[in-house]
C-alpha cells in the first residue's frame, strides 16, 4: 500500500469511527408530532463521549474553556488521550488543574486550538505545499510545525516535541478533532 492509500483508508476509518453521530436513531413520535433528529455533538460533547479523553474534558472545565469549545466556532482541536497526558512528568496535570495555575492551563490549552476547521486533507496540502512542513498559528498565538512521516501527520511543538495525529477527522457540530498521541507544549 502506498503512503497516499494507507493515510486515505487512516481517513476512512476516522469518518467510519465518527459515522456513529450522525446515524443516531430519530426519536419515536411523541404526542403526534415527529422529533427533530438530534444535532451532532460538539467538540466537548464528542470528547466526553470516547473514554480515552477524560483528562483533556477535566482540564478544559478546570480552565473555564467549555463554553468556549461548546461555541459555534469552528475550532480545529488536536486532542491528547488520556495515555498522552500520562507521558507527562508524574504530578504535572495535577499541579496544572488547580485554581492558581488556570493561566497557564488556558494557555497550554488554548495552543491544542485552532481557529477554522482545518481537516487532514486541509494539512496534507499545506505541508506538501510549503515543501513538506506548514506552520500553524493557534489560538494561544503560539506556532505548530505539521509534517508527514510516512503516511501520518506529525505535529512538533515549540519546545521540539514531536507528536503524531492517530485518528484524523472527526468531525463536530463547531469543528474537527484530531486526536494526538503526545500533549504540545508552548516555549
Amino acid at each position: 500500500m502506498t503512503p497516499k492509500t494507507t493515510f486515505a483508508a487512516m481517513i476512512a476509518a476516522a469518518l467510519a469511527a465518527t459515522t456513529g453521530f450522525a446515524a443516531l436513531p430519530a426519536l419515536a413520535h411523541q404526542h403526534g408530532h415527529h422529533a427533530a433528529a438530534p444535532a451532532a455533538p460538539n467538540i466537548v460533547q464528542t470528547a466526553m463521549s470516547t473514554g480515552v479523553h477524560n483528562t483533556l474534558v477535566a482540564a478544559v472545565k478546570a480552565a473555564g474553556l467549555v463554553d468556549t469549545l461548546s461555541s459555534p466556532g469552528p475550532f480545529t482541536v488536536f486532542a491528547p488521550t488520556d495515555t498522552a497526558f500520562a507521558k507527562l512528568p508524574e504530578g504535572t496535570v495535577a499541579t496544572l488543574v488547580k485554581p492558581a495555575n488556570k493561566g497557564t492551563l488556558t494557555g497550554i490549552l488554548t495552543y491544542h486550538a485552532v481557529a477554522g476547521k482545518v481537516t487532514a486533507k486541509d494539512l496534507v496540502a499545506l505541508i506538501r505545499k510549503h515543501g513538506g512542513e506548514a506552520t500553524i498559528t493557534t489560538v494561544a498565538g503560539g506556532e505548530l510545525t505539521a509534517r508527514l512521516s510516512g503516511n501520518k501527520i506529525v505535529i512538533t511543538d515549540e519546545q521540539g516535541r514531536a507528536t503524531a495525529v492517530t485518528q484524523a477527522d472527526v468531525m463536530t457540530s463547531n469543528g474537527v478533532v484530531h486526536v494526538t498521541d503526545g500533549v504540545f507544549l508552548p516555549a
